[in-house]
């Protein structure tokens, strides 16, 4: 049986590294604050904001539940997704036989074939948790927001003081989604590693190249940037 070589631990560990040290750049870094995912959190704050200047919140809730809605697509899409990982160890000598036609590296062992395939379900499993953890967040906004009072009825520094609290409920709630989605992102890297530890390597630095480049130097950053909320609260510390 073989087992995994050199080449799989180092590709592995680079993986490992690419993806949670992407996180740390991008949610704790000092370059978190040039970050499109940074800028996006200030908007988060600012739309609460207008939103209790408005008397009429129709809108508001609306893209609330737009953003609800995708967040529990991408959760049952990480369920179906583990589900079938489960169908690929169920079929992995059917599978294995292919890639052995196919003289796909690590065919013959099915110990490491079952490996990735595990990998590859944490991975989704990791997915779904955030996911899950962020439309409970988006819930708790809704509701918050629900229970600012308009302008006039209540003083205005109470109707601030709750508008950010939504403000910053939907800040975690898109930081958890986020996460959620680079965690499908790098999954696509990891897939590289069923055709050798070379691609997985190269599929994992596609990937970092490819979020990273959206974070800091991509047209959707410069447009973000380019009308960007003044910073209205303190950031979200990271793990929360």
């Amino acid at each position: 049986m073989q087992s995994l070589s050199y080449l799989d631990i180092a590709a592995a560990v680079w993986f490992l590294f690419a993806w949670f040290g992407f996180n740390l750049l991008i949610d704790v870094s000092p370059l978190r604050q040039k970050t499109l995912s940074s800028a996006m959190d200030d908007f988060r704050r600012g739309w609460m904001i207008s939103m209790c200047m408005r008397e009429v919140r129709i809108m508001d809730t609306s893209i609330m539940a737009g953003l609800q809605q995708g967040t529990a697509f991408f959760a049952s899409t990480a369920l179906l997704a583990m589900g079938g990982c489960f169908a690929l160890l169920d079929a992995t000598e059917r599978i294995l036989q292919i890639a052995g036609d196919l003289a796909i590296p690590g065919a013959d062992s099915r110990a490491l074939w079952e490996i990735k395939v595990l990998g590859l379900m944490l991975i989704f499993a990791y997915a779904f948790f955030k996911f899950g953890w962020a439309y409970r967040l988006f819930n708790y906004a809704s509701i918050i927001m629900g229970a600012v009072p308009d302008l006039g009825q209540a003083e205005d520094q109470a109707v601030r003081k709750m508008a950010m609290q939504a403000g910053e409920l939907n800040v975690l709630a898109g930081r958890h989604f986020n996460r959620g989605q680079r965690a499908f992102f790098f999954a696509i890297g990891f897939l590289g590693w069923f055709a050798g530890p070379y691609v997985f390597a190269g599929a994992t630095l596609a990937v970092l190249i490819v979020l990273t480049r959206r974070q800091f130097a991509s047209r959707a950053r410069s447009a973000v940037f380019s009308g960007q909320y003044p910073n209205l609260g303190s950031p979200v510390k990271s793990g929360e």
